[in-house]
């Protein structure tokens, strides 16, 4: 299909994949997402890290066997792009400081990431993966994250924030027991209602 510009989904997604825009990232550019205008769930991340910047694969590291276990499936559901579209703030790893990686260029999302969305009408449920990619979506900048994820039964069932499912965050999860309890068996619930009648 096309937009009013006449661009084909298939020309844009050529054109993210071999955008080299931010030509100073430390390992080089390679833009990273999984998209299918079809698909009903989608994945709002923060960026690649180092370890899926050379897999060529989104979330496939330690963070995606937890986000994966949040979702409540299995890695062939997960990387059907007629059911989860993966389109995180920035398509490329941006490199690693003294706290972990980067924050997410922001050329990359005003670049691509409206255009890939305004595509997208039949998404029903959005997962917000951490501050940056919650700010972009609207949500309040002033809130703590822990306040954003503890909104989740007003903003389900179409959309949701989550914190980063990295392993450095397993304080934040000690910390809030809450989330896993409470959070996460509504998440799943939601998940599979609409992969189900996908």
């Amino acid at each position: 299909m096309t937009d009013e510009a006449g661009t084909s989904d298939e020309a844009l997604l050529g054109a993210i994949r071999s955008c080299s825009t931010c030509d100073t990232l430390p390992l080089g550019p390679r833009p990273i997402l999984q998209w299918d205008r079809r698909a009903p769930i989608l994945i709002a991340g923060q960026a690649p890290g180092s370890r899926t910047h050379h897999k060529g694969i989104p979330f496939d590291d330690p963070s995606g066997d937890r986000l994966r276990q949040w979702l409540g499936i299995d890695r062939d559901a997960f990387y059907d792009s007629s059911l989860f579209a993966v389109v995180p703030m920035a398509f490329c790893f941006p490199g690693s400081g003294e706290r972990g990686d980067l924050p997410p260029p922001p050329q990359c999302a005003a670049q691509w990431r409206s255009r890939l969305l305004d595509r997208m009408d039949g998404v029903q449920l959005t997962v917000v993966l951490g501050r940056y990619a919650a700010s972009w979506h609207g949500f309040d900048k002033k809130e703590t994250l822990a306040s954003l994820t503890g909104q989740w039964r007003e903003t389900l069932p179409a959309s949701i924030v989550l914190p980063h499912p990295s392993p450095r965050n397993r304080m934040w999860f000690a910390r809030n027991p809450w989330f896993e309890a409470e959070v996460i068996p509504a998440l799943q619930q939601r998940v599979h209602s609409l992969i189900h009648r996908a």
